[in-house]
């Protein structure tokens, strides 16, 4: 999968929603994921997927 933001603008507030969702995650697992970068990753592609 090809993913692409079309600003730095994009990318950061996908950032943004991706830490937000990560915190709520982090609660549930409770415990530091230490795979964090994974789960971002595919949480941003998963996200961008959507229509």
């Amino acid at each position: 999968m090809t993913v692409v933001y079309t600003s730095t603008t994009d990318l950061e507030q996908a950032l943004r929603r991706a830490a937000t969702a990560h915190g709520e995650h982090e609660k549930e697992l409770g415990h530091y994921d230490e795979a964090w970068p994974v789960w971002y990753a595919e949480y941003m592609a998963r996200e961008q997927a959507q229509p």
